[in-house]
């Protein structure tokens, strides 16, 4: 608790415009394009500047017939080029901001996609994708827009005080004492502001997360009648987010008002004392109209520059919430100088005393004291009643996490000391519930092995009991197969998966209930392919269903994180214990599946 100061202190200043400076090593590349706009903003600014003095030169010069053609063609140039320069503009930092936007979006969704499953424990996926869509639309509006709108004001500011200076300095000085009035409000209502704008994203993230999360369990919702909780929940954090924004909208509104009334209400009394001074002799008339256009620029950049002030704010926040992405620190971590697999891999699987909590829980031991190794070419199952710790086998083999205390090791290295996408390929696994992504059915076995061809992807399927079905299809294997495989059965989803395991042609295969979704003729067919797959290469098989594992070279009995027993089916039957009261509850009573 004592950090708790500190940490409240840096979110704070976080949210001030200054996190925007975030941005800028996404800009850098592109200095360039960069250039070019601050160029021709410059340009366009400089013509903003000068038109005024075209238009004082044409009022005071008509008694000159002769100068007067010449003035108004003048301003037509100057006219022509400004809106040549707006446009060139225009198109340089919408491009870089599109470009930058581009960057970030990517640079997210390559942190994310590679952080270890304890990330998605504290962060739902719909917020994640809020980020890397409201959030990024944010940033692309400020890059492509507001920088620019900002920037361009302030030299019109700049500009446009120091030649009203020029033309009237005491009207100018006039027009000075207005300042302070028009930066209180700015100042105060915008730390209000910063605030509503990081609250309104923050529900908005929410809201998306709420959801994506509801969308993508649609049949449990329906089946268990649950649309109008739902809508409700939904209806509420939506209803919350259009009250946030309400007030960052009410803020902001106030904010202008003020802002505007003070500056053209100033304009109008300093206009009646030049019109007085005009009177006198003391001005033209084309120098007040000339002093008139300047205090409108300045006017106008001062009320720009207030409303991108609470763009920026805005923006402020949704960098904050990338940035917050981009540097999460994974739990993960490959090494600075990392270990690599002899080939070809062999297989050979080990477990260390190997103790582990996983960090959502953790007061509850998934793994105490684990020590087993698995030969390479090795079938072995592992059996227990749910939560013993037969999945976090295969968690800790992927690495999806890290043992707290001894090691995971593939072919005598520790998994810690190599690079995770190098194990990984040497790995394929076949999960409980296996995800099907919004593609072709084709498209979902080859993502097993982008590279492998059409006779390879069949070849697969066939292997896995799939063929029959997939042909049988509308478009056969080029049939879609909707949003997380909605067109398919369980057990078709299954063999979709165990068909996508056996293209990836690894080393090691990982069997998490490979075969629970499947009917007892399917099962006995899959079955059949992964035993002639397990001769090959070595075989992990977690199971509950103990028909399926009969056949193991060895099974690993798992409780309460512990291995309490081993050996083959016959002789674990005998032994007695757990086993042989699974086994009789299976294949005694009626349990054994059909």
């Amino acid at each position: 608790m004592a950090n708790a100061p500190a940490q409240d202190e840096d979110r704070e200043r976080s949210k001030k415009v200054g996190s925007l400076a975030s941005l800028w090593p996404f800009v850098t590349p592109y200095w360039r394009m960069l250039m070019m706009a601050s160029v021709a903003l410059v340009f366009t600014a400089a013509l903003s500047l000068i038109l005024p003095i075209a238009v004082r030169k044409v009022i005071d010069g008509f008694g000159q017939v002769e100068l007067l053609d010449s003035y108004f063609a003048a301003a037509m140039g100057i006219a022509f080029l400004l809106a040549v320069g707006s446009g060139v503009r225009y198109y340089l930092v919408t491009r870089l901001g599109e470009r930058v936007v581009a960057d970030i979006r990517k640079a997210v969704f390559e942190r994310v996609i590679s952080m270890s499953p304890a990330f998605f424990e504290k962060i739902m996926t719909g917020e994640v994708l809020s980020r890397i869509t409201t959030d990024t639309t944010l940033v692309q509006s400020v890059i492509g827009s507001s920088v620019s709108i900002a920037l361009r004001n302030t030299l019109m500011l700049i500009g446009g005080l120091g030649l009203m200076l020029y033309t009237s300095p005491k009207l100018t000085g006039l027009a000075l004492l207005l300042v302070p009035a028009v930066i209180v409000p700015i100042l105060v209502l915008g730390r209000r502001l910063r605030r509503l704008s990081r609250e309104n994203q923050d529900l908005i993230a929410a809201s998306s997360g709420n959801a994506g999360e509801a969308l993508s369990a649609v049949q449990t919702v329906q089946s268990f009648t649950h649309e109008v909780e739902s809508r409700e929940t939904f209806n509420e954090v939506t209803e919350q987010s259009f009250g946030s924004a309400m007030r960052r909208t009410g803020a902001r509104a106030l904010m202008t008002t003020i802002v505007i009334f003070l500056i053209f209400s100033g304009i109008v009394g300093v206009l009646w004392i030049g019109a007085r001074d005009v009177q006198s002799g003391l001005m033209s008339i084309g120098q007040l109209a000339q002093f008139l256009i300047y205090a409108i620029m300045v006017a106008g950049s001062v009320s720009f520059l207030s409303e991108v002030w609470g763009e920026l704010q805005r923006a402020a926040g949704a960098t904050e919430r990338l940035v917050e992405l981009l540097q999460s620190v994974d739990t993960v971590q490959d090494p600075a100088e990392a270990r690599q697999l002899a080939a070809p891999v062999k297989g050979k699987i080990t477990f260390e005393n190997v103790r582990f909590h996983y960090p959502a829980r953790p007061e509850t031991a998934a793994m105490q004291g684990v020590n087993f190794t698995i030969k390479a070419g090795e079938t072995v199952a592992l059996v227990g009643p749910s939560g013993a710790g037969k999945t976090t086998v295969l968690q800790l083999l992927q690495r999806f996490y890290d043992p707290d205390e001894g090691s995971v090791q593939l072919d005598g290295v520790d998994l810690r000391e190599m690079n995770r996408g190098e194990f990984r390929r040497a790995l394929a696994m076949v999960p409980q519930d296996p995800v099907i992504f919004a593609a072709s059915a084709r498209e979902n076995i080859r993502f097993g092995r982008p590279e492998a061809s059409d006779a390879e992807v069949e070849a697969a399927a066939k292997a896995a009991a799939a063929d029959t079905f997939l042909s049988a299809l509308p478009q056969g294997y080029d049939s879609y197969v909707g949003e997380r495989g909605v067109m398919l059965s369980g057990g078709q989803k299954q063999r979709i998966a165990i068909a996508r395991a056996i293209l990836r042609d690894a080393p090691v295969l990982l069997l998490d209930e490979a075969t629970s979704a499947l009917d007892a003729e399917s099962e006995h067919a899959v079955q059949k392919a992964v035993e002639a797959m397990a001769k090959e290469r070595t075989t992990l098989i977690v199971a509950h269903r103990l028909a399926t594992v009969k056949r193991a070279d060895r099974i690993l009995v798992f409780e309460g994180g512990k291995i309490v027993a081993e050996g083959s089916h016959s002789a674990l039957v005998e032994q007695g214990g757990l086993y042989a009261r699974l086994a009789k509850l299976q294949f005694t009573e009626g349990l054994q599946p059909a």
